[in-house]
């Protein structure tokens, strides 16, 4: 590697041609980092002091091997962002001379020389011809402006926002040209030129600290598979796979969208959940490890992002299943996208028919909507997709998934229709995040002719304002503030209207029978042709009680919108781990030194405990030792006759225990499943040793972030 200070200009006046290879990133700087470039570059240009501005920098491999009869163009590690924004500004200064007839303002700045020096290879003919060649997405609207030609159909979005951009920003200061030329001479980069011998540009590439945009986790994927290979290999897997999946994410998507997916895809793939920063390694790590070739990677990565764009971008094209994703999308919990990637692939590989991928998206669906309306905690969703394809079988999919869902412990559990009815009628709807979600799902159930819901506003029968009217106190009773309190934003209150203005605050009677439109036809609920109108015309006063038949029918209703899964107790047992399926074997009389004394006291303190900690945790008494789980055991208890012997599953390096009671038993023959053990001696020890145990509870139960 050499690295030598130099002038932008000079720099881009020397070099033969610059190519964005095409496993680079598109052109992404925003309007911010070029509003940045160009403000430093003014202030460089007005203050004499200033010798020189550093804008990065940019690194650089020769194409092939140069000689004298043939110099070869330069390939671009980093620091694209840099020239591309270059570029476009000498571009654009370029036509300002030339629009303004300004011949020449200083030495060497004039629209001929602008072009002639920076932007082109003036004696070169082709691509040849110009000094910076651009990738797929890119190149085309870079070259019209170079051309001065009107822009491709499809223009790079950056590109011609961004020429636009320093356009107008010339403009605007056109009578500071003489600053502009002079800031644009003071640009300094460094410029690093490789060995293609001796410097792995993979390695240079991930270990640079751009001044500019972040590389995406997706940027760092693609350059790492692609970086290194033979040309020829390299271009065939680009155009082959990987830019048509770029065109299917979209030119805006891409940037958004890719990294998600390539979260869940690692997630799909290896059933642990990257952390949002880890995605590159992880990748690393899972294409180091996984069978076959590039190729195969390659092809199974372009498949599977196909199936993402189908569910989280809308690409489906099945009716059915577009509709159902298109529903649990509008859920906004991209954790299930782990499972449902294999379900899709299983359904593309024949090995699940449209109708049972329908219907395990619908129950998805309803596990996660019934939790939602629940408030159960979403800390363990997270989990229960990653690894929930890998519990079900093939050729029984939808009955496995079925019982899959069924068997979840109870702080993953599938909300029975109980549950779920009984806290749809009292949870505040109207501020649910996905208020027109559930009032679409539940008008339009088992309907051919849909309602689109959009065109209609929410209408709270018992109305918001807090100061009520005398005929609605009357209605309501002498305790209509506390009814009001209570279920106003509740199903059994919440409906949909096109008239929300004329019902307004009105009595209900009014809103039932006396509304009227324009032409004095009636419009009121009586006579309204939306299912979750039906029956209010033959309710005479909207009080609490009516309020709460009203909830009970919905909620009937919702039970069947969003079903509960549903095999027959045979089935299922068919499906319970042994262990489940018998009961205990044994219990605390099975152990001996908690039969009676100060060791079963003990003992009985420490379990309540544990036990405390959450309704998930479970009590298991095996033959050695009390085992406590949540996803699985994470202390078990060993009695013994003078103490009580804990076994903590968690790394010990990861414990923190300042009293150092704790010993690292990691590789050890040892009773428990944990690396580290504690020992519980008197009540005294109780608090700080519930401490450590909560530790590994805590860890157990934490979810990566989503």
């Amino acid at each position: 590697m050499k690295a030598t200070e130099a002038k932008l200009l000079k720099f881009l006046k020397n070099a033969p041609q610059f190519i964005i290879p095409i496993y680079q990133r598109n052109y992404s700087w925003t309007a911010e980092q070029c509003n940045q470039l160009w403000l430093d570059l003014l202030r460089a240009g007005r203050e004499s002091k200033i010798s020189g501005h550093f804008i990065g920098s940019i690194v650089y491999i020769e194409r092939g091997l140069s000689n004298v009869v043939k110099q070869e163009s330069l390939l671009v590690i980093d620091g694209q962002q840099r020239l591309t924004t270059a570029t476009l500004l000498i571009a654009a200064l370029a036509e300002h001379f030339e629009n303004n007839n300004i011949s020449e303002l200083m030495d060497a700045f004039s629209a001929r020389k602008l072009r002639n020096y920076y932007l082109l290879n003036v004696e070169e003919e082709g691509e040849r011809h110009f000094k910076l060649l651009l990738s797929e997405t890119d190149k085309d609207t870079l070259l019209a402006i170079l051309r001065q030609a009107p822009m491709p159909k499809e223009p790079s979005t950056r590109i011609a926002e961004n020429y636009k951009l320093f356009q107008d920003l010339i403009e605007d200061n056109k009578g500071e040209l003489e600053a502009i030329c002079t800031g644009l001479d003071k640009l300094i980069i460094v410029d690093v030129s490789l060995d293609r011998k001796q410097d792995n540009p993979q390695l240079i590439f991930e270990s640079m600290n751009s001044t500019g945009l972040e590389l995406s986790q997706a940027d760092l994927i693609r350059n790492y598979i692609l970086m290194g290979l033979e040309p020829a290999l390299q271009t065939d897997l680009y155009t082959t796979y990987w830019r048509p999946m770029e065109k299917g994410f979209g030119q805006a998507g891409y940037a958004v969208h890719f990294d998600r997916f390539m979260r869940h895809y690692l997630t799909a793939k290896t059933g642990e959940i990257p952390n949002v920063r880890e995605v590159y390694n992880a990748f690393k790590i899972y294409a180091r490890d996984r069978a076959g070739d590039i190729r195969e990677l390659v092809a199974e990565i372009h498949a599977y992002a196909g199936y993402y764009c189908a569910m989280a971008l809308g690409a489906e094209q099945h009716a059915r299943l577009r509709q159902a994703f298109h529903d649990l999308r509008e859920l906004k919990m991209d954790v299930v996208y782990p499972f449902l990637l294999d379900a899709y692939h299983d359904y593309c590989s024949d090995d699940l028919s449209a109708d049972d991928l329908y219907k395990a998206v619908r129950l998805t669906e309803s596990y996660v909507f019934r939790r939602t309306v629940c408030a159960i905690p979403t800390n363990s969703l997270n989990r229960t997709f990653a690894g929930l394809s890998r519990s079900l079988k093939k050729d029984r999919y939808l009955e496995s998934l079925t019982a899959a869902f069924m068997l979840l412990p109870s702080y993953r559990r599938f909300p029975d229709d109980d549950e779920f009815q009984r806290e749809i009628k009292v949870r505040n709807l109207y501020k649910f995040r996905n208020l027109m979600y559930w009032l679409r799902k539940l008008e339009n159930f088992r309907r051919k002719e849909l309602v689109t819901v959009e065109n209609y506003t929410v209408e709270h029968i018992l109305p918001q304002n807090p100061e009520l009217s005398d005929a609605w106190k009357k209605e309501l009773g002498p305790e209509y503030e506390r009814i009001q309190q209570t279920w106003l934003h509740t199903l059994g209150n919440l409906t949909l209207t096109g008239y929300n203005s004329e019902y307004s605050d009105r009595p209900f009677k009014y809103k039932r029978d006396d509304v009227t439109n324009h032409d004095g036809d009636p419009v009121g609920l009586k006579v309204s042709p939306l299912m979750l109108n039906q029956g209010l015309g033959s309710v005479d006063t909207w009080d609490e009680t009516a309020i709460r038949q009203r909830a009970e029918r919905l909620a009937a209703r919702a039970a069947k919108v969003w079903s509960a899964p549903a095999i027959s107790a045979d089935i299922l047992n068919t499906y319970r781990p042994v262990a489940a399926q018998g009961g205990q074997k044994y219990s605390i009389d099975d152990h001996h030194h908690l039969a009676v004394g100060s060791m079963r006291e003990l003992f009985e303190k420490l379990r309540l405990q544990i036990i405390d900690f959450d309704p998930c945790v479970s009590e298991e008494f095996l033959k050695l030792y009390v085992a406590y789980k949540a996803e699985t055991n994470f202390v078990d208890v060993i009695p013994q006759a003078k103490r009580l012997l804990l076994s903590l599953n968690l790394p010990f390096h990861e414990i923190d225990d300042p009293n150092k009671l704790c010993r690292d038993v990691t590789g050890l023959s040892r009773w428990g499943n944990g690396d580290v053990e504690v020992q519980l001696e008197s009540p005294d020890q109780l608090p700080y040793v519930v401490g450590l145990i909560r530790q590994a509870f805590d860890q157990q139960m934490d979810v990566i972030d989503a």
